[in-house]
């Protein structure tokens, strides 16, 4: 359960088994009392429509609350990151980076900075397409140390430059329209 709307969905199946106290949090379902094993399978399959599982493998679970904290750095975060990434991930988890960063590779098959960088240059393409946002305001926004630093992972990315990514969009917008 990595974004609002899934945290919605979370709410909601878990109203339908229990009327018990539940704390549900992006990531993270807290009941104050035991489901019994038919409320847990119903709880599961509900969230089975919705394409959501529920993770109870430790592994997994840490893989999560990392992709959670990345997501909520990079997409509902105004103020850029006043400590490194690395820093900033060991303390919102309270485990070693090093350890962290293994265990995400192991289990993703990706290390956990281009997870990173891939989610950051999707909400540059955000910012650059629904904001009146100069390159210069989304490098800060988004912990660029420079504007060619932005650009150059947009287009290792991409495949394009942020002006072509945004003429691109401009020149569809303008030939469907």
């Amino acid at each position: 359960m990595v974004c609002i709307r899934c945290e919605m969905i979370v709410k909601e199946q878990i109203k339908k088994i229990t009327s018990n106290n539940t704390i549900v949090k992006l990531g993270e379902v807290e009941v104050v009392d035991t489901l019994t094993n038919a409320q847990l399978n119903e709880f599961k399959t509900g969230l089975l429509k919705f394409g959501l599982v529920v993770l109870d493998d430790k592994k997994n679970l840490i893989i999560d609350k990392i992709k959670k904290v990345i997501i909520e750095m990079v997409h509902y975060e105004d103020e850029p990151l006043k400590i490194n990434f690395s820093t900033y991930l060991s303390k919102k988890l309270d485990h070693e980076y090093t350890f962290l960063a293994n265990l995400f590779s192991e289990v993703e098959g990706i290390n956990v900075e281009h997870y990173l960088i891939k989610h950051k240059v999707e909400r540059v393409k955000e910012l650059l397409v629904y904001h009146k946002l100069t390159l210069t305001e989304i490098s800060y926004k988004m912990n660029y140390s420079s504007v060619a630093h932005l650009c150059n992972q947009f287009k290792k990315i991409t495949g394009k430059t942020p002006a072509d990514f945004k003429r691109s969009r401009y020149d569809n917008c303008v030939q469907t329209g």
